[in-house]
């Protein structure tokens, strides 16, 4: 700059001005601020005093503590080098430093909270929030400063210096355009600087050529066009329209093109409805014919129940400029973001298969609505499960179609307490990128740094497209009802792609652009294909399931799950092992020496022995196992012990030995997961993996029986339903402790009667195991068996140390899994024509019915376990009860009250089996609208009358043969 001979002209330098005169006292006031708190200065000065700070530390001391002449000394060694100096009125020296500050400020400003002034509605409704701090005015600037000249050497625009006034051109164009963006809050400055360098050295505008920009036309085009049609050739049938949204398109084809070239080989998608069946036909290359047929109701139905179109699931093979990418949408039902670990759960699955740690071959991407994604707690599960050891996919691309208005909410004051519905995911310091939906090229924009984001950091992104909903939430719906003034603003709006087509024309681009496209699509259309085919049908992909040998299976199908004792001793040496440079809590030590003995037939095997066996003999024979759940490495009741901690160890990270991830050198994997305090987001983790998955014991324990409760929407949905709706199969493994101990309401019942109510169609198999042989056998069942359908296992509290429910080693070397256990009682059976009584029951009630009996002396009364409640074991239960031909009463005898449990549901059961003359009662507490009472004394008293109960006379209802 040259001289001015104004007086109120300040000084400028086009380097490092602020080193020269009357900011001397600044900088070194700002220097010793540094020293007391290197992060109470700006990140420029920091990086700066980082520099000059070259002293080494002496005797240990903070390096920081140096002397200051020498740093004073180098500022004035600086300032000699210094810029060109202008003329200035005296006095105004500090006066610019204080300028210089607040321009750093105000970039500061506009990086933080820029977003809140972005040009980001489509329907520009409301005029923009008042946010002083973005003002030059807020920090003391007036209209004479805009042509002073400012170091913005820690911005990316380009420039190592700027005019205020071409500095606030470039804020603004950077983050209040109609891209703002939302990353400041993340703790990482590398993250930071590569937000800055990618929005500011672009000023969130792309450069994209006519081919590029044809391309995104082509999307949009073929976005309405799908629309349409249905709405002319389908008018009133339910579809969940995209008009309005139409650039979402765009951006999942750009996801799949780009993520292709960056080396991504599978992608998983969840969505719930919105656009659904545009993504089938658009992005996932479904025909539109097979769209088409759905709506015609033509389409070949071979499932027992089947699904409505817009909950349908999808893969296909699609070709991107870095070869194939297989593409797969997730099945999902109308609870919204319930989809979102499910998915996460089977690209873990998928990324595991690839041994791919990093998260770089498979790629999840969630798609979400606004109001769900600030409204559903399971995101919030989600996003916490994110960067866990045992849920870690390498990031998600999440987007949202923000309709800005939810269902039929009439004020974004009723949908959210937050700015933004995005707002959730600052709890993972997860950045988001706000864009107008009506700026298609901002979207791709934003849908390619999304990517490289997650691709460079392996770390959550939010696309959130700021769009509108042309049409009802359904298209039997009249949204104007309660959104008048909205909808006057959708009505006079032209659409998207009319208004981007618009904009490529007066570029050049040609005049008729459009409207060809248009017509090609809806010839397309007419014929029932695509407009230009991107599938690819001969793909080859090494990593697909091949889930053929399950297809057949029936639940009636025996596997032998029996270990030749020799096998068993050898495994059980090996899991039972400590190695001696790893010191063992003493009780743990102890556990281990009884499980030592217990492998060699010294003493009965009990519960976690047998668990253990299974587990060990699985892995060993190259099955995976999978156990997670919030306490399940030691166990919530310490009977597993699977992860051994060295008492001697120094540090937080290692100092554990997991001996079954030592049993054989080609041993299947063994993953133990203590998970984080969730139940729904991480068991739907755990389908989604099991859904991808059929030779991995894929486990989710509960801390106690009733905390599924937090999780039913997964069990409803997804578990009970799968295979009946979607065709998909699932041997995901539930263990749910159940047991009345007297522990109150909540401690107590894993709702028997949920499960039952939800069993038909042999959709699961549901078991209540008593012994340690049991749970052997049934764990190990659920692999050998080639049959994949969710196993759900009532699991003891107490009979973890009965010793009446050990078992001796034969029963592991020779039977398998019983689903109904004979009377064990020799004497009893002996005299099989002398008994009156049949009592059935399930679970640990089975051994305070023996105990009593015994105490009566009683050789007339038969106790049968049925350990295999669904499917119920009709032949063999009939067996049974046939050995005993003159018993007059058969009697059904549970802890739970009579409303719940197994009670309802086994009765019809009983009754087809029972002989001709005999009665069916019923023994336990009465009906109830808690699970279990709280008081101790009255548990007891309970518990005692419905043992009795069981082998009194016959009242209250009774059935009859």
């Amino acid at each position: 700059m040259s001289d001015s001979s104004s007086g109120n002209v300040y000084v400028a330098y086009q380097n490092n001005s602020y080193l020269f005169g009357g900011n001397a006292p600044y900088v070194e006031e700002m220097y010793e601020n540094y020293l007391a708190n290197p992060g109470s200065v700006t990140e420029s000065w920091r990086e700066y005093f980082d520099a000059l700070q070259n002293v080494p530390a002496v005797d240990g001391s903070d390096a920081r503590d140096v002397p200051h002449l020498p740093v004073v000394n180098a500022f004035a060694d600086r300032a000699k080098k210094g810029g060109t100096r202008v003329v200035v009125a005296a006095g105004a020296d500090s006066d610019l430093g204080r300028k210089r500050v607040a321009v750093q400020q105000l970039i500061a400003a506009y990086r933080n909270v820029g977003a809140r002034w972005a040009d980001l509605d489509p329907l520009k409704r409301e005029e923009r929030d008042n946010i002083p701090e973005l003002e030059p005015s807020f920090y003391g600037f007036t209209d004479s400063d805009f042509e002073i000249v400012f170091n913005t050497s820690n911005t990316f625009f380009g420039k190592e210096v700027m005019s205020l006034r071409d500095l606030l051109n470039a804020l603004r164009e950077t983050y209040c355009g109609t891209v703002g963006t939302e990353y400041m809050y993340t703790s990482d400055q590398r993250e930071k600087r590569w937000w800055q360098e990618q929005l500011e050295s672009k000023r969130s505008k792309p450069a994209y050529d006519a081919d590029k920009k044809k391309e995104i036309l082509k999307q949009l085009t073929a976005a309405e066009g799908l629309e349409r049609f249905l709405h002319t050739k389908y008018v009133g049938q339910k579809r969940f329209s995209l008009e309005g949204g139409e650039s979402f398109i765009a951006c999942m084809h750009e996801l799949v093109q780009l993520s292709g070239s960056r080396g991504v080989q599978e992608v998983v998608i969840g969505m719930a409805h919105r656009g659904r069946l545009n993504v089938l036909v658009n992005t996932l290359g479904k025909t539109p014919a097979g769209l088409f047929a759905e709506f015609d109701h033509t389409a070949i139905e071979d499932l027992p129940s089947g699904d409505v179109k817009y909950h349908q699931g999808f893969s296909s093979d699609i070709a991107t400029p870095g070869g194939p990418v297989h593409l797969t949408l997730a099945f999902n039902p109308s609870h919204l973001e319930i989809v979102n670990p499910v998915v996460e759960g089977s690209v873990r699955s998928r990324q595991e298969r690839r041994k791919d740690t990093t998260g770089d071959s498979v790629l999840p991407i969630l798609v979400h609505g606004d109001a769900a994604f600030a409204g559903q707690g399971v995101v919030m599960e989600t996003l916490a499960l994110s960067q866990t050891r045992g849920y870690y996919t390498g990031g998600t691309v999440h987007v949202v179609i923000n309709n800005q208005i939810g269902f039929t909410t009439s004020d974004p004051r009723d949908t959210r307490s937050t700015t933004f519905c995005t707002d959730v995911v600052k709890m993972v310091e997860a950045p988001v990128l706000h864009v107008n939906g009506d700026d298609p090229e901002a979207v791709v924009f934003c849908t390619q740094l999304a990517l490289d984001y997650r691709q460079e950091f392996n770390k959550d992104v939010v696309i959130d497209i700021i769009c509108f909903r042309k049409l009802g939430h359904n298209e039997q719906d009249t949204p104007a009802l309660t959104q008048p003034l909205m909808y006057k603003k959708i009505a006079q709006h032209p659409g998207t792609r009319k208004l981007y087509a618009d904009r490529l024309a007066a570029q050049g681009l040609g005049d008729t652009l459009g409207d060809e496209m248009v017509k090609a699509y809806r010839l397309a259309m007419d014929e029932g294909r695509h407009a230009k085919e991107f599938t690819i049908t001969n793909a080859h992909n090494k990593f697909v399931v091949d889930w053929s040998p399950y297809l057949k299976a029936k639940w009636t199908d025996v596997s032998d799950t029996s270990l030749p004792e020799k096998e068993w001793k050898r495994i059980a040496e090996k899991m039972t092992s400590i190695p001696a440079s790893v010191s063992a809590h003493n009780l743990v030590k102890k556990v281990y020496d009884d499980r030592a003995a217990m492998g060699r037939g010294e003493v009965n095997v009990d519960w976690g022995m047998g668990e253990h066996m299974a587990f060990a003999t699985l892995v060993g024979a190259g099955y995976g196992i999978r156990l997670s759940g919030e306490d399940c490495g030691r166990g919530t009741f310490t009977h597993r012990h699977a992860v051994i901690h060295d008492q001697n160890r120094e540090k937080w990270d290692g100092g554990t030995y997991v001996p079954l991830k030592n049993i054989a050198p080609d041993q299947g994997q063994f993953t133990v997961i203590d998970s984080l305090l969730s139940e729904e987001a991480v068991l739907g983790f755990e389908y989604g993996f099991a859904s991808n998955d059929p030779n991995t014991l894929v486990i989710w324990e509960a801390q106690f029986g009733d905390f599924l409760n937090g999780a039913q929407v997964v069990v409803d949905q997804f578990i009970a339903s799968g295979e009946v709706k979607w065709g998909r199969l699932n041997g995901l493994t539930l263990m749910l402790p159940h047991g009345y101990e007297g522990q109150g309401p909540e401690h107590s019942s894993a709702r028997i009667e949920r499960f039952m109510q939800l069993a038909a169609d042999t959709n699961m198999q549901i078991v209540q195991p008593t012994s340690a042989s049991q749970i052997f056998h049934v764990l190990r069942r659920q692999m050998i068996r080639p049959l994949r359908k969710p196993l759900i296992i009532f699991t003891p509290k107490s009979l973890l140390r009965n010793k009446d429910a050990t078992s001796p080693l034969e029963e592991f070397t020779k039977g398998q899994f019983q689903t109904v256990i004979p009377e064990q009682n020799a004497a009893v059976v002996k005299k099989a024509d002398k008994v009156k009584r049949i009592i059935c029951c399930s679970g640990k009630v089975y051994y305070d019915l023996v105990k009593k009996r015994a105490e009566m002396g009683s050789e007339d009364v038969v106790i049968l376990r049925v350990e295999q409640l669904y499917p119920f074991p009709h032949k063999v239960f009939s067996t049974e009860i046939k050995k005993y031909p003159n018993a007059v009463d058969i009697v059904w005898c549970q802890d739970e009250p009579q409303n719940q449990g197994a009670w309802f549901f086994v009765q019809h059961y009983i009754h087809e089996n029972m002989l001709d003359g005999q009665k069916l009662g019923y023994a336990g507490r009465a009906a109830s609208a808690s699970p279990a009472v709280g008081y101790a004394h009255l548990h007891q008293e309970q518990q005692k009358n419905l043992i009795e109960a069981a082998f009194a006379k016959l009242k209250g209802f009774v059935l009859t043969k």
